[in-house]
């Protein structure tokens, strides 16, 4: 079967088994003439980087509906878009959601651009998520290349060479097949495809549109595709962190530097991460340990958090940070792993002195 044939058989597919979702315009709104937005696809993108889409669902819709357009969000304040990104991780993509949007507004005028190599000029877009934009949201005939499809093409053509080495020849493969026409289409069914049918594990060959040309299917190898190279094993890291609350119910937090993980986002004053973390409390106090470790893992290590805990007077002043007051602080505005750490103490701070 020649490649067109193959990109044709596959599109053919998609007009009936198209997934649906909220940032997506489906394969027969296009034919009725409907364009996807760019802004949809691009925060789509950006949010779905090392995340799942059962997981974006919710916040994409969140943040659509806080901030509709892509002026919107240039404009919004930056601790809520840190906010409403509590608990997608890998914070470094909210930072540059922000600087992204406000560089379209300010220097394109409101309109994302629509060539690859423009829209990687842009904060935060890479190779990938530009040729994702260009081909989705403007039907340029670029290849889009994910997890998804290094699954879908390392079987087709019974590439046996351990991932990531293999990239460059699976994205050749890729790129032989994208299409001149609906390109953005093509892009979608061949992730949806993955996604759905040629799954990592049991892939349901019996009902996949490439079945008869699948390589990997003919040699009967389609189950160990693709091949990856052994990770190593990840590090260890501790730290200490210092949970305190004031007597008038405040929460001593401060923002972490904008570089490095979790940067610009709101945290408890802690030590540094590594093997051997020194105390450091950002406040003198009585500082009581309530022996809970707090666990979480990091894209390169795991942590080990002991926590700290102390009621603070009303007239404490921190070395670091600041306090927020009750009805400001919101526990579901703090990554995961600071969360862990308020959800696994709470309960242990005394009453709140309401007579001040």
């Amino acid at each position: 079967m020649s490649m067109p044939d193959l990109s044709s058989e596959l599109l053919d597919w998609y007009d009936v088994h198209a997934r649906a979702m909220p940032w997506r315009v489906g394969p027969e709104a296009r034919r009725r003439g409907v364009r996807p937005d760019p802004y949809r696809v691009w925060l789509s993108e950006v949010m779905l980087q090392q995340t799942t889409v059962a997981a974006v669902k919710a916040y994409f819709e969140r943040f659509t509906m806080l901030w509709p357009t892509v002026a919107d969000l240039a404009a919004a304040p930056d601790a809520a878009v840190m906010g409403e990104w509590a608990g997608l991780g890998y914070y470094a993509r909210a930072r540059n959601l922000l600087k992204c949007a406000r560089e379209v507004v300010e220097v394109h005028g409101g309109s994302f651009p629509g060539t690859r190599a423009e829209l990687m000029t842009l904060p935060g877009i890479g190779p990938y998520t530009a040729s994702a934009i260009a081909a989705i949201a403007f039907d340029q005939p670029e290849t889009v290349v994910d997890g998804n499809v290094e699954r879908v093409m390392s079987r087709l053509h019974a590439v046996h060479t351990p991932l990531p080495a293999a990239k460059p020849e699976l994205s050749a493969h890729a790129a032989g097949l994208t299409p001149q026409e609906r390109p953005g289409d093509y892009a979608q069914a061949v992730m949806d495809l993955g996604a759905t049918i040629c799954t990592p594990r049991s892939p349901a060959c019996g009902i996949c549109p490439w079945r008869t040309p699948c390589a990997a299917r003919d040699e009967g190898t389609q189950a160990e595709l693709p091949k990856k190279t052994p990770k190593a094993a990840k590090p260890v890291r501790h730290g200490i962190a210092y949970l305190g609350r004031r007597t008038d119910g405040a929460w001593l937090l401060e923002t972490r530097p904008d570089r490095g993980l979790l940067g610009g986002m709101l945290g408890w004053p802690g030590s540094a991460w590594g093997n051997a973390p020194q105390d450091a409390p950002p406040v003198s106090a009585a500082w009581r340990d309530p022996g809970i470790e707090v666990r979480h893992t990091f894209t390169h290590f795991h942590l080990k958090l002991a926590l700290r805990v102390a009621d603070l007077p009303a007239d404490a002043e921190p070395e670091r940070g600041g306090f927020v007051a009750p009805h400001a602080f919101r526990p579901s505005d703090l990554p995961t792993v600071m969360r862990k750490a308020f959800d696994a103490v709470a309960a242990s701070f005394g009453p709140i002195d309401r007579t001040g």
